[in-house]
């Protein structure tokens, strides 16, 4: 089912909706900065082993999860006083931030390092699910695993709409991916170009 939404001033009821699905273990698409992503809340253990199915893809990979602001950032991870400049400067942003992983965060969403993925992407849609959700939601690309991404919402519809509880249209959008960056050590480490600049890590 596709659900069309303002992505410049998102409408709180169809946000309310979106998030009802969530908080019932859903799984949704949605847009972001960069292409669409599939995702489910970060507690929903059901929900994430339904993306694995969805995506096809291995379950030694965790996903990268979206947080709304700062403070909820600080809240699942380890943030360095570098790391929380870095942070603030570049988000919201087509990034992918690679930091150690608070207690709060559920092992299916960390790496056997016990690090996470986070990104708070430039899109006010998928920004305002995570802020009326309270919690983070996991993030990976629409498509299946080794596939390009698809940035269109009535392809995600057509590819996984079956699989899917809900796909968010808000427009037309890229194929493209976020930039990975590691902020554990320090000097920031690109692990991934993708559409975040990342010369500042030079």
């Amino acid at each position: 089912m596709l659900l069309e939404i303002n992505p410049d001033n998102p409408q709180p009821r169809l946000i309310a909706k979106v998030v009802e699905i969530l908080k019932n273990g859903g799984v949704v698409a949605y847009p972001t900065d960069t292409t669409y992503g599939i995702g489910c809340s970060i507690f929903s253990k059901k929900g994430i082993e339904r993306i694995y199915q969805i995506k096809q893809r291995d379950k030694k990979k965790p996903f990268s999860f979206i947080c709304s602001d700062m403070a909820e950032i600080s809240r699942y991870a380890r943030v360095s006083n570098y790391a929380f400049k870095q942070l603030r400067r570049l988000l919201p942003g087509a990034y992918t931030f690679v930091l150690e992983a608070n207690s709060v965060v559920p092992d299916l969403v960390q790496t056997k390092q016990r690090t996470v993925g986070i990104r708070m992407p430039d899109n006010a849609i998928c920004l305002a699910i995570v802020k009326e959700l309270g919690a983070p939601i996991v993030t990976t690309s629409a498509n299946l695993s080794g596939e390009d991404p698809i940035g269109n919402p009535w392809e995600v519809e057509h590819e996984l709409g079956k699989q899917l509880d809900l796909v968010v249209d808000g427009g037309d959008l890229t194929a493209d991916v976020s930039s990975v960056v590691s902020l554990i050590g320090d000097r920031p480490e690109v692990l991934r170009k993708g559409v975040g600049d990342v010369s500042w890590c030079e």
